[in-house]
């Protein structure tokens, strides 16, 4: 049941992150899923450390949540700059 939960908050992440980016029409729902789980993991990697909070898509929370649209949108801000750099 947990992976079923990590997929669905993964997946609100990643689309909530690709639309503040500025990507939800080149993105799919696969990706918006990747995005969010990835993003996850880069959210809990720096939020941690930095500012001593853990979150998880395991078990739904809000801050788990946060944690995570905030990780989808550095990754896609990482992926902006390396597409940008690509296409000169």
């Amino acid at each position: 049941m947990g992976w079923i939960i990590a997929i669905i908050v993964g997946g609100v992440a990643g689309w909530l992150a690709s639309m503040v980016m500025n990507r939800d029409a080149s993105m799919g729902v696969i990706w918006n899923v990747i995005v969010g789980c990835v993003g996850s993991l880069i959210g809990n990697a720096l939020a941690g450390p930095l500012l001593g909070v853990q979150g998880t898509v395991q078990a739904f929370s809000l801050t788990g949540l946060l944690i995570a649209i905030a990780g989808a949108i550095v990754l896609l801000a990482i992926v902006n700059l390396i597409q940008r750099g690509r296409v000169r």
